[in-house]
C-alpha cells in the first residue's frame, strides 16, 4: 500500500502537469511560441520558457483555489530559483540575450479563467 503521503505528491504533479499544459495553450493563444517546459537546473526550476516578438518570458504556473492566491504564492525564494535557471538557459541560448527578459505567472483557479501576470517577477539575471 502506498503511503498517503506519497499519494498526495503524485496528486500535486498530476495537478501541475495539468496546470502548466492548459497554462502553455493559454500563451499559444495569445501568440507565444513555447520553447521549453519544466527546464531545469540544480538550483532552480522554470514551469515553462516562451517567446513573442522581442520578449523572452519566464514563467511560473501556480494553480490554487482562487487566483490572487496563486499569484501569492510566488515567493522571493522561487523567484531566485527562476532567476538562476533563467541565467542558466540564457548561458545556453546566448541568442536570447539582445531580446526583452521578463519573470511572467500564469495563476490559474478553478472555474477561471487563467490570468496572465506580465513581469510579476523580478528577476536576478546579468
Amino acid at each position: 500500500m502506498i503511503a498517503d503521503g506519497v499519494k498526495k505528491r503524485r496528486r500535486a504533479l498530476k495537478s501541475g502537469y495539468r496546470a502548466e499544459t492548459v497554462a502553455a495553450f493559454y500563451l499559444r493563444l495569445k501568440g507565444y511560441r513555447i520553447l521549453a517546459r519544466r527546464y531545469s537546473v540544480s538550483g532552480g526550476e522554470i514551469d515553462l520558457i516562451a517567446r513573442r516578438r522581442d520578449s523572452i518570458a519566464f514563467v511560473e504556473v501556480k494553480m490554487r483555489p482562487d487566483l490572487t492566491a496563486a499569484l501569492m504564492a510566488i515567493d522571493r525564494m522561487k523567484c531566485r530559483r527562476i532567476s538562476r535557471a533563467g541565467a542558466h538557459w540564457l548561458a545556453a541560448n546566448p541568442w536570447a540575450a539582445r531580446l526583452t527578459l521578463r519573470g511572467d505567472a500564469v495563476c490559474l483557479a478553478p472555474w477561471r479563467w487563467p490570468r496572465h501576470e506580465v513581469a510579476a517577477i523580478p528577476l536576478e539575471i546579468g
